[in-house]
């Protein structure tokens, strides 16, 4: 990996929520991750102050964009709904609107067929996306099919990954003591 310009000055938010630690060992690479709300970066000793804000600028951006893609925003969900009902549902199922929400205390996902509204729950956040594709693929089911019996299931079985993601779901749930299922 080389370095950007050593020179280059680029200003950085949240600039006391990041922690700079260098490290002898540490050569030629330069790593990043978050910690809470603090971002700590990794960077080799030697490196001078202009290339260490350079870094950091750098891996600031990277984070960014990894997690937007672990936590897109509603507009990304809907698209993304859109999508996978072309995909999986032969594009039936059309939501009016996908959003995060943080009130679902039981549920990792909810569908209200009248109006075509998706709400997912704001704990699939960070999730792996095949994880929050199957959950959008179940609420969307519910677009097409009221319940959950064996037609609905069907639906739903048409994304590859179901049985995956549903077990994923089900040891988040066990880990944590929480009762939420997908039924």
């Amino acid at each position: 990996m080389s370095p950007p310009e050593p020179d280059q000055q680029l200003p950085f938010a949240d600039e006391a929520q990041v922690e700079v630690r260098r490290s002898a060992r540490r050569r030629r690479t330069v790593s990043a991750y978050r910690d809470g709300d603090r971002t700590v970066v990794l960077i080799p000793a030697r490196m001078s102050r202009a290339e260490e804000r350079s870094w950091v600028s750098v891996m600031l951006e990277r984070l960014a964009k990894q997690d937007q893609k672990l936590r897109p925003s509603d507009a990304d969900l809907l698209a993304r709904a859109t999508e996978l009902s072309r995909r999986w549902l032969g594009g039936r199922a059309a939501p009016s609107s996908v959003r995060w929400v943080a009130n679902q205390g039981s549920r990792w996902g909810s569908c209200t067929p009248v109006d075509r509204t998706i709400r997912l729950s704001s704990r699939l956040q960070g999730m792996p996306p095949w994880v929050v594709d199957y959950v959008l693929v179940h609420e969307l089911a519910h677009l097409l099919v009221p319940g959950h019996g064996p037609e609905f299931w069907a639906e739903v079985d048409r994304f590859p990954r179901t049985e995956r993601a549903r077990g994923y779901l089900e040891g988040v749930s066990a880990t944590a003591g929480l009762d939420l299922s997908d039924d």
